[in-house]
């Protein structure tokens, strides 16, 4: 048996100068043949055996059969190979070598070698000796977490059964080097062992392990430019958005490197070229220096050009709006420095929807298929002349309008809050409100709303809008259990927050509820020993479903037990009961805009004391009624997303009055008053005798009973709060907060009802009186107002948002905030910048299902009233409540 050739291979990068060698192998001595050995053996072996003949010869090919260690059927290796039986040939030649390239080129084998078995006559019996490349049997994958190892696998495809190659080994190596370098992880490293599997089957297969060792993310050491001289290292330095040098006194950018965020960098280095009129700048080259302690630092070497300014700005092709319009819109004159960046922002702000620019001006007056192109027309002597080419097209109309994705929330509801309507003119501007209506009725995921343009037609002047939502849950289910008041508290809460009323004696529509009318309903019930509270409240959105009129109504009932010290348990014999109800109707507006609502209540509340004494109240056994009027003037602009907002504002001043009862109701305040205080002197004197201090104190009682049987007062509030997007997604919300609580007449004075406690998370466990519960974090729950409360306060918050995830199944936020406020009895004490300061962080998850939850670590920097020294630390668990 005689080798005719024997190929193995080791690298398939040079597979060409194989195939190569092997055309040439029976036209070269066997000198040449050992040469070719030894050029190649790293790579190849390719061995030619002396057949006892130095050229070729024709003979007719006999039997050929296959062997070694391979899968594949002898017919298919024979039929692939091309050598069939009979087949007349030169050996050695060209059609035996390109059998072997053949067979190489299917990248199934580790090695091929051709026999000729015998000779018999002029006919030549060969063998194909060959053996399959192994397959992966099993893939371990060490030092990444269990998660990322399915896109490992995905993306260098390493299923089972893919033939292991010296290729595969190289290429997956390379891909995950290049990977992690770009996320910053630039000293990885990547080993790959593979271990034959030696059993029963035949088949050729290997277990491979991929080592990760993706190391620390390389820190940037510094950054330095060269070939600057009109914009310095620093300013250059801080155009770069996300890449930064150490320093430790940076809190928010970190110095890691990370190569797609650099390249963008490098982009944002010749905007800011662009920006000081230099249009010219180019990066020459950019280069990284690994230092001795595994830091790295960049090189920028920088072109500046010289600087440009704006010629003559032409407008061609406008007929809609005259030159005069659109130069305003452009807000840029002949002189200006040239700036490339803010000319596009002019025309077009892809950072803002409703950016007031050139493009915008034409989208919001129905001109979709308008197109507008600054084109530079001469930059002679550094002037630069433009032309402002526009193609205005025809004006465009909504042929429909459609909503998808609304699975539970019925039609109505959503049209109903659509600005776009078919055959009205189109308008980027109500359909970029659409997407802020529907994102703020809290039923979709505010993230995945999406407007569709479908079927665009020019000619026509016709678009189809479509609006895809994705319904995320709407209703919350409040069950908790805590300390505090005293005692364990239970607290059960119901909310549903799209509701549908008319379907609730429908046995069907229970899936578990009645949805989809977008309506409110809530129902609470929380007790303890010493109080219990039970209410209930509905809104519809659109009474009558014509106009956005909102109606609302809520009923509570209260009932606080006095606590009694010889038992430390609630007497229940002794009781405050508050029932109330309210209705309400609030109205969308249209002037001054319409993202404001005037809002108006009325409300009643009954208090009944039932020897019921305490420092709050004068008297303990008694009523008063509280009927009042609440008038409110909100504007709510904030961007989509209710929980977290990105932009916009959003204010509300509300006044709450009372009935005026003593102008008409004839008793002489100013008497009561007189004999009140005279009671009071008679009560806190040391020479009265016990029965006087008895009867002035039940005179003083009956006097309170009658100041206030019908609750006299006025209250007004206001509340303030902006939202500004620093930067992608960090987002600044400054507030302002303010209460005052007056008296009609002076004589009758401020009830001890209404009033405000400033201090803590801002729940308000068991408000019972009318009371207002005022956060302010690192301070104790209502611990910077009086015991009874104050009638004046104000508070200043600054908070700094920033997103974690924004996914519908849950939202979840980190903050930093510094807050400032105080509470007082009157404005001879108040003093708008004598306030109790606060610092923290905190972080809020909310969920469909429970509403918003959070924590907050706060630092209390003043002391607490009658203490000297600064309160410190305290934390607060937020409930349902968003600040």
């Amino acid at each position: 048996m005689k080798l005719l050739l024997n190929i193995k291979k080791e690298n398939d990068d040079l597979g060409k100068q194989v195939n190569n060698l092997v055309n040439i192998l029976p036209k070269i001595t066997y000198l040449k043949h050992c040469i070719a050995i030894l050029l190649f053996a790293y790579s190849f072996t390719i061995q030619a055996q002396d057949l006892e003949y130095s050229s070729g010869k024709k003979y007719t090919l006999g039997e050929v059969s296959v062997s070694g260690n391979t899968s594949f059927s002898e017919q298919t290796i024979i039929a692939y190979s091309g050598l069939r039986k009979g087949k007349e040939m030169t050996i050695p030649g060209e059609d035996i070598s390109n059998a072997i390239k053949k067979l190489w080129n299917s990248k199934l084998f580790s090695d091929i070698e051709v026999y000729i078995t015998k000779i018999e006559d002029d006919v030549a019996y060969l063998q194909i000796r060959l053996s399959d490349l192994p397959q992966l049997n099993e893939l371990k994958i060490n030092g990444v977490k269990k998660g990322k190892k399915e896109g490992i696998i995905k993306d260098n495809k390493l299923k089972k059964g893919v033939k292991v190659t010296e290729n595969l080994i190289t290429t997956t190596k390379n891909f995950l080097t290049k990977k992690y370098q770009k996320q910053g992880f630039y000293n990885s490293k990547i080993h790959i062992n593979t271990i034959e599997v030696k059993d029963s089957i035949e088949t050729a297969r290997v277990n491979m392990v991929l080592n990760i060792d993706k190391g620390e993310k390389v820190k940037i050491k510094d950054i330095a430019f060269s070939g600057n001289s009109v914009l310095s290292d620093k300013k250059l330095r801080k155009s770069m958005k996300s890449t930064k040098k150490i320093n430790r006194l940076r809190i928010l950018k970190r110095s890691k490197f990370i190569d797609s965020a650099y390249q963008a960098d490098l982009g944002h280095v010749m905007d800011a070229y662009k920006e000081n009129g230099y249009r010219d700048a180019r990066i020459l080259s950019d280069s990284i220096i690994v230092n001795n302690d595994k830091t790295i630092s960049l090189k920028i070497d920088v072109n500046e050009g010289e600087q440009y300014t704006f010629g003559d700005i032409t407008f061609i092709g406008n007929t809609v709006y005259s030159n005069e319009q659109l130069s305003r819109l452009l807000r840029i004159r002949k002189g200006d420095t040239y700036n490339g960046i803010l000319l596009q922002k002019r025309i077009a702000d892809d950072s803002k929807p409703d950016a007031f620019d050139i493009t915008n001006q034409y989208q919001n007056n129905g001109y979709l298929f308008s197109s507008i192109n600054p084109v530079e027309v001469s930059a002679d002597n550094n002037v630069i002349d433009m032309e402002i080419r526009i193609s205005e097209g025809k004006p465009a109309y909504f042929n429909s309008v459609s909503v998808v994705g609304n699975d539970k929330t019925n039609d109505h509801v959503i049209y109903r809050e659509i600005r776009t309507r078919p055959g009205q003119l189109y308008s980027k501007a109500n359909v970029v409100r659409t997407v802020r209506e529907l994102g703020q009725l809290g039923f979709f995921d505010a993230q995945e709303i999406s407007p569709n343009f479908n079927n665009p037609n020019p000619v026509e002047g016709t678009i189809d809008m479509e609006y895809a939502v994705k319904e995320t849950g709407s209703s919350q289910i409040e069950l908790q259990g805590g300390y505090g008041g005293g005692g364990f508290i239970g607290t059960l809460g119901l909310s549903f927050n799209n509701f549908s009323i008319k379907d609730i004696f429908k046995k069907d529509a229970y899936k578990p509820i009645p949805m989809g009318d977008g309506q409110k309903l809530a129902l609470r019930l929380q007790a303890s020993r010493f109080y219990q509270t039970y209410s209930f409240s509905f809104s519809e959105p659109w009474l009558g479903g014509k106009r956005p009129v909102q109606f609302s109504t809520s009923l509570s009932h209260t009932k606080q037990f006095l606590y009694n010290p010889a038992t430390r348990n609630a007497d229940k014999s002794r009781s405050f009961n508050i029932t109330g109800i309210t209705f309400g109707l609030a109205k969308r507006l249209s002037v001054p805009d319409d993202y404001f609502t005037l809002s108006q209540a009325i409300s009643y509340q009954r208090y009944d004391l039932n020897n019921y004494n305490t420092g709050l109240f004068t008297f303990g056994d008694g009523f008063s009624n509280n009927l009042s009027y609440t008038v409110g003037l909100s504007r709510n602009n904030t961007s989509v997303d209710p929980i977290f907002p990105t932009g916009g504002s959003s204010f509300g001043i509300t006044a709450k009055f009372s009935f005026p009862y003593s102008l008409l109701n004839g008793v002489d305040y100013d008497a009561l008053k007189a004999e009140r205080d005279e009671n009071t002197r008679t009560r806190s004197d040391v020479n009265s005798t016990p029965l006087q201090v008895s009867d002035a104190q039940t005179r003083i009682a009956e006097i309170d009973q009658e100041r206030y049987k019908w609750l006299e007062f006025y209250k007004v509030s206001f509340k303030g709060d902006w939202y500004t997007q620093i930067v992608k997604n960090l987002v600044l919300r400054p507030s302002v907060e303010f209460g005052f609580l007056g008296a009609y007449n002076n004589a009758r004075g401020v009830i001890p009802f209404e009033r405000f406690f400033v201090g803590g998370d801002g729940l308000g466990n068991y408000s019972l009186d009318g009371r207002e519960s005022i956060q302010l974090r690192g301070y104790p729950n209502q611990s910077l107002s009086d015991q009874d409360g104050g009638t004046i306060y104000n508070k200043y918050s600054l908070e700094l948002r920033y997103p974690i995830t924004l996914k519908a199944s849950a939202k979840i936020y980190a903050l930093g905030f510094l807050e400032g406020g105080s509470s007082h009895n009157s404005f001879r004490d108040f003093n708008p910048f004598n306030i109790n300061r606060s610092a923290g962080v905190g972080i809020r998850i909310f969920m469909p299902a429970f509403g918003l939850l959070g924590i907050d670590f706060g630092h209390g920097f003043d002391a607490l009233p009658g203490q000297t020294e600064k309160h410190g630390w305290e934390t607060h668990f937020i409930i349902g409540q968003q600040f």
